[in-house]
């Protein structure tokens, strides 16, 4: 069948009251596979780790447990029931896309995820996953999410097959159907990608148009230039972070959780959204999140997060994440994200100044222009 479904419920007004065992992590509830739920217990007595200074659920902590349910679904998947390990190592390759539905979410209302397994290729899965929040007593969807992993062989870390799906009946060929085609548009995505093509006719007319809006009308130059009425350099809408790796953020590989590294690239996307509209941003959407390479324990990790593009009042954000090895102090690119903020009121236009930010700012359009939870966010 199109993998079972699995269900991981936090109940947050439990954890509020402290009821809850001080530790973090995914536990296995009822064995009984008809109803396989999986709890989170999460912060100390008293504290509520969702919850962040304006009362809202945090949204990166989401993201941490996204990753775990979806690397949780696939060992599932993947689970050979003679053998008492899985031969298996799941990781997380890609986040192809999350979007909301809702613009805040309550952190006094239990939250429930939910996913399967709905597409197979010869080594990797995609996952679909939502999550629910409880109101008058119904659960109603808030966010859905869809990750793909990839199997290696745990000895020589080679790629590994996984199982087969049996299509059961027309909902579950249906989803398979969508899978394949998620396939070929993330294809299509990275085969049109600014750094292999080069912009499109009405891309490049875009550029030349903001670039003449810039030029100083005072004088005959290329050279002078000059922001227009409400705009900013894309420049100035920079921000840095710099995290040390440690070992209590590692997962079952003695790397790095990569639910970690998305919750770190989020929370300075927000406050570069957050510093450049001059008021409280709400997520609306993440996409195309590439895990590129692992990111090792006691490594240095920089994250530099800039506004690429923006319209009336949604912010999209690019965070770059690099690794340094103490040893050679060489950097490598791990991760770029891409995050797409609504804020409380209208933002000012950022224009490029140079023929690189002008492929940000391109890139950061694709990408917003991909979002299709932007008129159903509530």
């Amino acid at each position: 069948a199109s993998g079972a479904c699995f269900f991981l419920f936090c109940r947050l007004c439990t954890l509020s009251k402290g009821l809850l065992a001080p530790s973090r992590g995914l536990t296995q509830g009822s064995q009984n596979p008809e109803e396989r739920i999986f709890h989170i217990n999460e912060g100390k007595h008293g504290c509520l780790p969702f919850q962040p200074m304006w009362g809202q659920t945090l949204f990166g902590r989401i993201l941490e447990d996204l990753d775990s349910l979806g690397v949780l679904i696939c060992y599932k998947h993947t689970k050979i029931h003679s053998a008492k390990m899985s031969p298996l190592s799941i990781v997380t390759a890609l986040v192809d896309k999350i979007d909301m539905c809702k613009k805040s979410l309550s952190p006094e209302q239990d939250i429930k995820f939910s996913g399967h397994v709905s597409w197979v290729g010869k080594t990797s899965m995609e996952v679909k996953m939502q999550m629910f929040q409880l109101h008058d007593n119904e659960f109603f969807p808030v966010l859905s999410a869809t990750f793909v992993m990839v199997a290696r062989d745990s000895e020589n870390k080679r790629p590994a097959f996984v199982n087969p799906l049996i299509l059961e009946s027309p909902e579950e060929e249906e989803l398979f159907r969508q899978g394949e085609l998620n396939k070929g548009r993330r294809v299509a995505f990275s085969s049109a990608s600014l750094l292999k093509m080069a912009p499109t006719a009405e891309e490049r007319t875009t550029i030349h148009d903001m670039f003449l809006s810039t030029l100083d009308p005072k004088t005959i130059s290329f050279r002078s230039r000059v922001l227009p009425p409400n705009g900013v350099w894309m420049e100035s809408s920079k921000l840095k972070s710099l995290d040390i790796c440690h070992p209590q953020e590692r997962n079952i590989f003695n790397r790095i959780f990569g639910g970690f590294l998305m919750r770190r690239a989020y929370e300075l996307g927000w406050a570069t959204a957050c510093n450049f509209g001059g008021s409280r941003p709400f997520i609306v959407a993440v996409d195309d999140i590439m895990f590129q390479k692992p990111v090792e324990v006691g490594s240095l990790l920089f994250l530099s997060s800039q506004v690429c593009f923006t319209q009336e009042n949604y912010i999209q954000v690019r965070v770059h994440s690099e690794v340094a090895s103490l040893q050679d102090k060489e950097h490598m690119t791990t991760n770029v994200f891409h995050f797409t903020f609504m804020s409380e009121k209208e933002v000012p236009l950022v224009f490029p100044r140079t023929y690189g930010e002008s492929m940000l700012y391109l890139d950061g359009q694709r990408h917003f222009s991909s979002m299709h939870s932007l008129e159903t966010l509530k």
